[in-house]
Order: structure tokens, then sequence, then C-alpha cells
């Protein structure tokens, strides 16, 4: 017996000194080993560590190492080293050859060539086939690489550094695509590794880093794994990473100097920043494009971070467009948008992405958000904060989307003023607190005919519309939302519907000069100030608004109905055209022959009747003999009919 286990561990001793010198061989990089040498080696050199023998496994992690300034025999090795491994694979223990996985799991790709990256995508996608528990690992090295180590970007923007970023992910991205069709929990698996992975490194993270990182979340959104993994589920990742940046941002960073200024008033144009920066040559305004006068210091870091990937997101929103998948991945930006951003208090920025994808088409996804914000603010289920959130959306983009057309624009207000025409028969005392979400309403048919007012009173076929709303019977009630609502946009929707003729003398209204808010607006808009809210306001980053900024209107370019007065007529000589609804309809107004009920309208009253939200008959008038007769409108309009286009 003795005998035999002397003879044992002679021979055991043998072949382990065969070991260390075929290791001692391949060190030196024999190019006369095969591949099954190689693979047996490592194999022996794994198994040794079970044994006590740990040498040449200690040489073969410590190879693992080399990144820096590799000679070609030295590249050469760690190829071979690597490809030998990933023939190993199935022999590799989590506790005995932690070193060896921890080794391989902190190699980066930007540190190496492209033998080496090719070597190194093979035995992690080996890894993560040999075992599930390996799995998670090899996903989380892969997308700790979506990113380059701090030493390589001022490189990115040179012709070496966009060569070495593609060299690297477009390998990232093939071993991901490998991963999930061998492994099918795997999409599941990556998904909150890349939430993880984000959040963990957006606060400390320069800004070309994290604008990379999530460049490549677009890039999976774009690819199989998008449809894998779910393309919501991954917009909404840089949505939710929008939105944090966004809250860091306070209200306070931006109106310091102009708390005492009327909501009109307020507005920041480009044109009026750059020249005040290009008179006293502020190299701070200047960088962070004539907008650094009303930040502070403190959030710049934030806003470039924050400038960056909403452009990123915009050009992903273009290569959607281009490939017919905006309205696809629109419905997910929708869903994102009420799952988050319409709950954010008082959001700043984020909802410009979705603002933008408006643009981009919008005959179907500008109009769908229209119908999707009117949704949720006539529907009674809905809490009152979310639908006083939804209808100052409403109001604002209806305001500021240049691109919707006039016809549907005065759907909607239909559609909400006849809601607060139903709430009004129902309730009889003034109470702000109570009534919030009527007063949220009337403040929004308000807000937007301050922008539109001008512009739809000029064409008869609109006037007749917008002079068939209930706004007296809305405005006169006993809720009187005028000595409620914000006084600033009381006095300026007063001033040009006295102007054109909508509101009499009889209705009246207090005129406020100094006053951005009063104690009844506050209490309304409630602690979250509601009533304050315009999301859709002039997009305070750079680079954001050059993109936003063709298809927004801003406030110096409306025409208001005080400036000329329409077509020379003046208060002292024309009579106040506001038929009443009860004795009058359409239908007693004279227009031009060959008007059809107008698409826009049904297609927009339609889609509210599908929600079940609205009256089947909203967009019906009674006549005096109590029957019920569709709007007419014409069959075609110009989409164009934007104040600066008058």
């Amino acid at each position: 017996m003795g005998a035999e286990i002397g003879n044992y561990n002679i021979n055991h001793r043998k072949m382990i000194n065969e070991e260390e010198q075929e290791y001692q061989q391949m060190e030196e990089f024999d190019v006369d080993f095969t591949d099954s040498e190689l693979v047996s080696h490592v194999r022996h050199a794994l198994k040794s560590v079970a044994l006590g023998d740990s040498d040449n496994y200690s040489q073969l992690v410590g190879l693992l190492h080399y990144n820096e300034r590799l000679k070609a025999d030295e590249v050469a090795l760690l190829v071979t080293s690597l490809k030998a491994i990933s023939g190993a694979v199935s022999h590799i223990d989590d506790v005995q050859h932690e070193s060896l996985l921890t080794s391989i799991f902190s190699m980066s790709m930007w540190n190496y060539g492209p033998d080496v990256m090719d070597a190194l995508v093979e035995l992690i996608t080996s890894l993560a086939a040999s075992s599930g528990k390996y799995v998670d690992a090899c996903l989380d090295m892969l997308v700790s690489n979506f990113s380059p180590p701090f030493r390589f970007i001022e490189s990115l923007k040179l012709p070496y550094g966009k060569a070495k970023k593609e060299q690297v992910l477009d390998r990232v991205h093939f071993a991901l695509e490998c991963i999930t069709d061998l492994i099918p929990l795997a999409p599941s698996r990556l998904l909150p590794i890349v939430t993880h992975r984000i959040h963990a490194i957006y606060q400390r993270t320069p800004e070309p880093v994290i604008v990379l990182f999530v460049e490549n979340i677009f890039k999976l959104e774009r690819g199989a794994i998008g449809e894998l993994v779910g393309n919501k589920r991954l917009i909404s990742i840089v949505i939710d990473l929008l939105i944090d940046f966004d809250v860091q941002v306070g209200w306070d960073d931006i109106l310091e100097e102009n708390s005492h200024k009327g909501i009109f008033d307020m507005e920041l144009e480009d044109e009026q920043i750059l020249a005040d920066v290009d008179d006293d040559g502020d190299d701070f305004a200047r960088e962070f494009g004539g907008y650094g006068r009303i930040w502070k210091n403190g959030v710049v870091g934030t806003l470039e971070k924050l400038d960056s990937i909403m452009v990123l997101t915009f050009e992903h929103l273009n290569c959607c467009k281009n490939s017919g998948r905006l309205i696809e991945v629109f419905e997910s930006l929708l869903q994102s948008f009420s799952e988050t951003v319409m709950n954010v208090y008082k959001s700043k920025f984020a909802q410009f992405v979705i603002f933008y994808s408006c643009s981009l088409d919008p005959e179907n996804c500008g109009m769908r958000f229209a119908e999707f914000l009117a949704g949720r603010f006539i529907e009674s289920s809905v809490p009152p904060i979310i639908r006083m959130s939804a209808v100052a959306y409403l109001a604002s983009y209806l305001s500021r989307a240049k691109f919707l057309p006039a016809p549907f624009v005065i759907g909607v207000l239909e559609s909400l003023a006849d809601w607060c025409k139903k709430y009004c028969h129902q309730s009889v005392t003034m109470n702000p607190e109570v009534h919030k979400v009527f007063y949220a309403g009337c403040q929004a048919i308000m807000y937007v005919l301050c922008f539109n007012m001008r512009s739809i009173m000029e064409i008869p076929r609109l006037k007749s519309h917008l002079c068939f709303l209930p706004l007296r019977e809305i405005l006169k009630s006993s809720l009187e939302p005028l000595k409620v609502c914000l006084p600033s946009i009381v006095e300026e929707f007063v001033r040009q519907a006295k102007s054109a003729h909508l509101l009499d003398a009889k209705t009246g209204s207090p005129v406020f000069h100094d006053v951005l808010e009063s104690e009844l607006s506050k209490t309304f808009g409630g602690k979250e100030r509601l009533d304050m809210f315009f999301p859709f306001d002039p997009c305070l980053l750079r680079r954001s608004d050059s993109y936003i900024r063709p298809n927004f209107v801003y406030w110096s370019m409306v025409k208001k109905a005080y400036e000329d007065d329409l077509e020379g007529s003046s208060d002292d000589d024309v009579d106040v055209f506001y038929p009443d609804t009860v004795t009058a309809g359409p239908q007693d107004i004279e227009l031009e022959e060959g008007f059809e009920e107008d698409d826009y309208l049904d297609d927009f009253n339609d889609s509210l009747n599908k929600m079940s939200i609205t009256p089947k008959d909203s967009i019906l008038r009674k006549r005096p003999n109590g029957k019920l007769t569709p709007l007419q409108m014409p069959s075609r309009l110009r989409p164009s009919m934007s104040p600066e286009s008058l």
C-alpha cells in the first residue's frame, strides 16, 4: 500500500514538472503548441489548485493583468491564454478560481487591441454559456465596457479615440447578442444590470462618459435585444435618468431675478440673452449658450449632462422616424411620460423629449399626445393633482406647438369648454380648493386663447367655432374663474377677448397690473403651485433648444388681438359677436358654400369617445327645435395657421 502511494506521488510530481515546463514554453510563446495542448495545459493548471499547487494557476492569473504598452509577443501570449481558458471553462470553479474570474471580469476592452478584444469576447461568451451562475457577471462586464476608463475621455474626440470606440462597442454588442441568443433568460437579466450601472455612475461621471453610456442604451433599443428586453423599458431608463438630472435643478436656480414679472413678461428670448452676453463678454454665459446668465454656477455640470443626453435622445428619435419606428417608440415614450414625467413636481426639461417626438409626426404623435392629455383631464377617476398637471401640459402644448393645425386646437378647446360648462351647472359656490380642477381647466382655455385668439379670429371658418364656445357662461358662473385664475393670464385674456369682441362689457373682469399671483390662485394651485406650471415654456438648454425652436411658438411671435384691430374694426363701431348657443346655432351664421365636417374635429372627438371620457355628441350643437346638428367645417384647411405665418 505504501509503495502504491509513493509511486502515485512520484508520478504526480513528474506530471506537475512536465506541466511547468510546458507553461514556461508557452510563456516564451512557442508557436508549435496546438490548441488542444494549450487547453490541456490550462486545464491542468486549474485542477492543480485543488491539489494544493497553485503556481501555474497564479502565473495564468498574472497574465490577465497585462494591459499597458504590450509588446507583440506579450499580446500573442495574452491572446493564447484567453483562448486556452475559453476551451477549459467547464473546469472553472467559482470558489477555487475566484481570483481568475475576478481578473477576467475586471478586464476592459478599451485597454487592448482587436486580437485581445476578440479573444476576450470569446471567453466571456463561453463562460456565460457554461453555467447560469456566470451570466450576470458576464453581462455586467460587457455593460461596464459601454464607457471607457477616464484616461480615454479626451481621446474620444480624436480619430484614434473614435476608431477605438467603434472597435470596442461593436464587439460588446456582438457579445451581448450572442449571449441572449444562447441563454433565453439573459435579456431579462440585462435590464436591471444596465439600470444599476447607469445610476451608479451618473452623478460622479464626466459628461462624455455618461453620454456614451446612453448612446449604448439606444443602440440596444434599436437592435434585436430591444425587442427581447422591451423597447419601452430601455427608453424608460433614459427618461428616468433625465428626470434625475432635472430634479437637481430647482426653480430658484432659474427665476431669481424675475420673481416680480408677469407670466408673459418672463419669457426669455435667445436673441435678447445673446445680445446681453456679447455686450459684456461673459465667458461663462457664452460657454453655456447665453443662458449662463440665468443659471447658478452649481448646476452647470448637471445641465451640461442633461443637455447632451437630450440632444442624443432627439437624434435617436430622428433615427426612429427614418426607420419607420417612430410611432412604436412614441407609444413607449407616452407610457413613460404618464408614469414618470407627468408625476414629477414641475419638470423643467424632460418633457421636451415628447414635444420633439410630436413635432416629427404631428398627424399621429402630435395629436395623440393632445388626446391623451385631454383624456386624463376629463376622466373623473384620475386623481385631481394628475388632472391639473395634465391640463397644464395640454394648455402649454397647444400654445407652443407650431405644428398643430388650428382646427385641431379648436376641437380640443371645445372639449375642455364643454366639460367646464357641465361642471358649472353642478356647483354654485366659489371655492378654489374644492373646485381646483375646474379652475385649472378654465385657466388652460384662457392660456391657449392668449396665444391663438388672433389667428383663429382672422379665419371666418374657425371664428364661428370660437364664438360658440360657452365662454361667457363659464366666466360669469357663480364659480367666478376670473377672480381665481392667475391674474396675469386673466388680464391678457380679457384684453384680447374684449378687443376681439368675445366678451361684452357686462362680462367684465378686474384688471391686474403688478401681480403674478393672488391668494385665490395660490389656493387652487395648491402647494405644488400648478396654477403657475407651464411645462413647455422656452427650453433653457442651448443645444436642446436648437431642436425645439423650429417648431416652437414664442410669445414674441404671437399677434395679439389688440394689435392692429381686426380688419380695421374697433370697439366703437362693431357690435359684440357672441351669440347665445341656446337661441342660435351654427346654421344661423352665414358661411361659405361647400363646407363639410372637419376631419380634425371628428378625429379628436372620436378618440375621446373611444376612451369613454366624453359624451358621444360632444361636437354637436342643439338647434332651437331641439335637434342636434353637426358643426360644419371646410374639407381642407391649411395646417400652418400659427401666428407667425399670418
